[in-house]
Parts: C-alpha cells; structure tokens; sequence
C-alpha cells in the first residue's frame, strides 16, 4: 500500500531530525549552535511531522481502521497512538519557549535537556511500534476490508519547507545516538504498552483469530 510506504518512508527523516534535535541542545547547552535555528526545529516537527504525517496517520489510515476496517477507535492501538500524538505535541510546546532562548538559568538547561530527550525517545518508540506493528497489520486488516490503496495528499507550502528545513538541520547537525534509549519490534517497544493499550492481540484479535493460533500451537 503506497500511502503506508510514504509514512514509513517520512519516519525515516523524522528519526534523523529527532536525533539531530538532541545534537541541537547537546551543542546549545556547550554555548555552540545558532538559537535561530530552534524556531526551524519547531516548524519542522509541527508543521510535517505533526500536520503532515501525522494528519495523514489519523485523517486517512486511523480513519480507515475504524470505519472500514471496524475496529476500535476509543481504545486500543488507535487510542493509544492518536493520543501519543498529543502527548508529543505538549511537549513540544514546552520545548518552544526554550529552543531559541538564551538558557542562563541553570533550570531551563535541565528543562530544555529533560524535554528533549523524552520527546526524542518518546517518537523513536512510537515510530518503532508503528513500523513493526500497526503498519504491517492495518495492511492486513484493510485487505480484508477489500481496501489495497488509500489516498494522500501534497505538502502544502508550510509543510515543504519544514520538509526543506528537516534536510538541512540533519546536515548542520548530525544526529546524536542515544545508548540508553529503548528500541525495538513488537508492542512492547511502543510506548502505551500496558498502560493505554493491551497489545495488539488482546485488542484487535477476533474469537476466530484466537482459535486459530491455538490450533496451530497445538499442531506443533
């Protein structure tokens, strides 16, 4: 399906400009970097992140899921994601004021540094979760819907040069690696596993689904 492949693909560049986001206040926190640049890290994460794939995630794919699809949109997979999407938003607000600031207080650099590592990792995880679990199985689902494509859209203008802006940050900042952030395939690896969301089966697996993994353990 192209319109999962074209989000798969915009993880890519996301992923890069998240770490080199934390490359951006690694290199603030040491008096290096150009504050202006804050504002372009914001327009990239609101504007094509946010506007762009994650409208098309909810607007068109999630949208699908639930009326097409029939499955669950006030909890589960769907639920939990969408309200990921808002929990990122917040803490990009709280990052805005901070970005481009001129961080003299000891408390907005432990601020700006906490904030930037929880988004970033927060949208690793999210993404990883989307990548190995909810875009190979919303295929799954939609086929059996007898849906294959579903349609995208252009960027607007705004949403191109974040795109543009996205590009030119990961060049002028190469992204950070961070050891200790938490990767991986599965529900596990997302971040409203046993929280917001029971996992994939308990959540989205019909009777017969259930049935049928049983009878294929016990074959074995």
């Amino acid at each position: 399906m192209q319109l999962i492949e074209d989000l798969r693909t915009e993880h890519d560049l996301i992923e890069q400009v998240a770490g080199s986001l934390r490359a951006f206040v690694t290199a603030r926190l040491a008096g290096q970097g150009v504050a202006a640049d804050g504002v372009r890290f914001m327009a990239f994460f609101r504007r094509y992140a946010g506007d762009f794939h994650h409208g098309k995630e909810e607007l068109v794919l999630f949208h699908a899921l639930a009326t097409q699809a029939e499955l669950p949109a006030d909890r589960g997979p769907l639920a939990a994601l969408t309200g990921e999407h808002r929990r990122m938003a917040g803490l990009l607000d709280a990052l805005e004021g901070l970005l481009g600031g001129p961080l003299a207080v000891e408390a907005d650099r432990q601020r700006i540094q906490a904030l930037a590592v929880d988004y970033s990792r927060s949208l690793w995880r999210h993404m990883d979760a989307e990548n190995s679990v909810l875009f190979p199985e919303s295929e799954e689902r939609l086929r059996r819907a007898h849906i294959r494509e579903l349609p995208s859209r252009p960027m607007t203008g705004a949403e191109l040069a974040a795109h543009g802006a996205g590009l030119a940050l990961v060049a002028a900042y190469p992204p950070q690696r961070d050891p200790e952030a938490i990767r991986g395939d599965g529900c596990v690896a997302c971040p409203s596993y046993g929280t917001a969301c029971d996992g994939l089966e308990r959540e989205w697996w019909t009777d017969l689904e259930w049935e049928d993994m049983w009878e294929r353990m016990s074959s074995d």
